[in-house]
């Protein structure tokens, strides 16, 4: 088993010839103090937020600093800014899941993208070699689009980007995987599982698939293995680490994360105090290599842990556990937690269940669990409830031929107080 091979690219970034985590942290502490200083320096948001706070001299200081926020970008995006717009490359909107909820603008410069263009090279060279054909089932069209950056950093890899976008057609994408001799794919698990789940046609065998942007199921990993005969890698990312932020490697044991630009903590989200390896809690980040908008101490809603043991890889990069739910997607349904996790890991493995949305709704007084279920093929909507009712016992189940195509993070709608 090869080691990641974000060890040696993050070595060759922090200058030092062997990887240790002490060399690693010893380059974070100084990227975390320039950073500060620069934010404080150039942003008016950071200026005030961290007006009375001290000079870092350990890494375990960054716990007296105080957290920034999806509501700090919402609502003051230009403020964080630490360089004129001029220097601004590309602004990527992000809706809110809310109904009335203000968008999310990050700001993006030609170097912050081009740390994203690095680290995707060197994630996907983990399972990518050069000459393999990779279909890119991403937004790629504009420039600075993240299937655009993903298909630069392939083409630098010695590898053949070909930019498809969201799957909105699975025959005509399949066509395409045979056509073009495709050797892996980058995309959505919903959007690949419509691929793999495609009834009474031969599916072309791959070497590998990424899967990305949102929760992987067992099941749609499982499904998308089976169907295509290939090995199936997870990448936890989102717009505020700079599209990447971590990939698994080849004992995908979880996810090794790119350390030179980011700084990871687990924390207690009522609490706020910092975890020890092994302890569930929310992910935050700091960013230290980005200028145009770095993020302090941001808050990102993901649950997970720091797994304490070493990768079977042998690397001394840390590993993340895949994400377990997001803090704002868990639901009380009779007084039971219900996340879209849970949900993924009951419906998925019924054959025939592509996609669904979640809806709860109060009627009569009482909670239900709505479902719309995309599926293929024949599935008898009794069999959805029966899985759904492991978690709830009021489910209702519509089956639908098709359900809007999304790159957002699928969510349980709540509609309880909303009516």
């Amino acid at each position: 088993m090869r080691i990641t091979p974000l060890e040696g690219w993050v070595a060759e970034k922090i200058q030092h010839p062997k990887l240790t985590r002490r060399a690693l942290e010893k380059y974070q502490l100084a990227k975390l103090q320039a950073g500060i200083q620069f934010a404080r320096a150039k942003s008016p948001f950071y200026r005030r937020l961290l007006a009375d706070i001290p000079n870092l001299s350990q890494l375990s200081d960054l716990a007296q600093l105080p957290f920034t926020t999806a509501d700090d970008i919402r609502q003051q995006p230009l403020q964080l800014l630490c360089v004129s717009q001029d220097e601004i490359h590309r602004v990527v909107t992000l809706d809110s899941s809310g109904t009335t909820g203000q968008p999310k603008r990050l700001y993006f410069t030609p170097d912050d993208q081009q740390l994203t263009i690095d680290f995707f090279r060197v994630g996907m060279s983990t399972f990518t070699n050069p000459n393999d054909r990779i279909l890119i089932l991403l937004p790629g069209e504009s420039a600075g689009s993240v299937g655009d950056l993903l298909a630069t950093a392939l083409q630098q890899l010695g590898a053949v980007p070909i930019k498809h976008g969201p799957v909105r057609d699975p025959i005509a994408t399949l066509n395409i995987i045979q056509k073009e001799n495709i050797a892996g794919m980058v995309g959505v698990p919903t959007h690949v599982l419509a691929l793999a789940r495609q009834p009474y046609l031969p599916m072309p065998k791959l070497k590998s698939v990424l899967l990305t942007t949102d929760h992987v199921p067992n099941a749609i990993k499982d499904a998308v293995e089976q169907a295509f005969g290939c090995t199936v890698y997870n990448h936890y990312g989102m717009t505020e680490m700079g599209l990447g932020g971590g990939v698994e490697c080849e004992a995908r044991h979880g996810y090794h994360l790119r350390e030179a630009d980011l700084f990871v903590e687990i924390i207690d989200p009522a609490t706020g105090q910092i975890l020890p390896d092994g302890e569930y809690g929310e992910v935050v980040f700091t960013t230290l290599t980005r200028r145009g908008m770095p993020l302090i101490r941001y808050r990102t809603g993901d649950v997970s842990r720091f797994i304490p043991d070493s990768c079977p890889c042998g690397t001394c990069l840390k590993t993340l556990e895949k994400v377990t739910h997001r803090l704002n997607g868990q639901v009380m349904i009779d007084g039971k937690s219900i996340t879209m996790a849970d949900l993924d890991e009951a419906l998925f493995p019924l054959d025939g269940v592509l996609n669904f949305r979640a809806t709860v709704l109060r009627e009569n007084g009482l909670d239900t669990l709505q479902l719309e279920v995309k599926f293929i093929g024949e599935l008898e909507p009794a069999r959805v409830v029966q899985a759904a009712q492991t978690l709830t016992s009021r489910v209702t189940v519509q089956l639908v031929s098709d359900l809007p195509t999304s790159m957002a993070k699928r969510a349980i709608v709540d509609t309880r107080g909303h009516a």
